[in-house]
């Protein structure tokens, strides 16, 4: 199977902006937030999970809160890469906006005109930016600590610093379509593999990583980590279709992260 472009040079999307040289599109009905309303409704039903005590309002209020954090964490580490992007004479093709979340564009994933290192420079602005965001979240966090006990200050703390935790580390894994897949890729082609090697070992290295994702999945769910075996098991998934050769990236026209 063939991981689907999301965007093609053919496609004439309409430009509702631009940053950092970069467009910003959209493509039909797909540029309407339905993934924001999605989760507002799950964060939502997990602020009244956890606090209980919290009227409806308030975990609604929680709730959006909550979604304006996780997907700006989101929009702000693919704008990071924009920026780096732009700042080395790379520039993302365009930034394509999908149901409400961001979608870098990359037309080519082989180009010949980015070098290796160029490449690898493009993959760290985002999990570089929420790396940084960490120690900022971590003291919003202990400053409040001083609250009263069930303040949505501390509950929009604590979520800032797990989201940023999350983006940072799980965004360095080694996947084709991640930030980890291109750094992979990329380094090794930067110490004088072809592209094609370098893709073989990519597919190896995602066997291994599937397999340790399927175990660590079954063992969060055996603690009753429900939402972090979820996770991990789509995580594994994607590896092992990775891997196997079940799910490859088309060379041109591409999406990359």
């Amino acid at each position: 199977m063939i991981k689907p472009a999301f965007l093609v040079r053919e496609d004439r999307p309409t430009i509702v902006g631009q940053i950092f040289g970069t467009p910003i599109v959209v493509k039909g009905w797909t540029g309407l937030p339905l993934i924001e309303l999605v989760v507002f409704g799950i964060l939502s039903w997990v602020a009244g999970h956890k606090r209980p005590d919290w009227s409806w309002s308030k975990r609604l209020y929680a709730g959006a809160l909550t979604t304006t954090i996780m997907l700006g964490s989101e929009w702000c580490h693919n704008l990071a890469h924009t920026a780096v992007a732009s700042k080395i004479g790379r520039p993302v093709d365009a930034i394509r906006i999908f149901w409400g979340t961001p979608l870098l564009i990359y037309y080519d994933i082989n180009d010949q005109h980015v070098s290796p290192r160029q490449h690898m420079t493009r993959a760290l602005g985002g999990p570089a930016f929420n790396a940084l965001m960490v120690p900022i979240t971590w003291l919003a966090k202990y400053f409040a600590r001083e609250t009263r006990e069930g303040s949505l200050t501390h509950y929009a703390a604590e979520f800032a610093l797990g989201t940023n935790c999350v983006i940072s580390t799980a965004s360095l894994l080694p996947i084709p379509g991640i930030d980890g897949g291109p750094l992979l890729k990329w380094s090794l082609v930067d110490r004088g593999r072809s592209p094609e090697q370098a893709d073989e070992v990519v597919k190896g290295v995602n066997r291994l990583l599937g397999g340790g994702l399927a175990v660590a999945s079954g063992v969060a769910l055996k603690k009753h980590r429900k939402w972090l075996a979820a996770a991990m098991a789509a995580f594994a998934a994607t590896s092992l279709a990775i891997g196997f050769g079940y799910l490859k990236e088309q060379k041109s026209p591409v999406k990359e992260i």
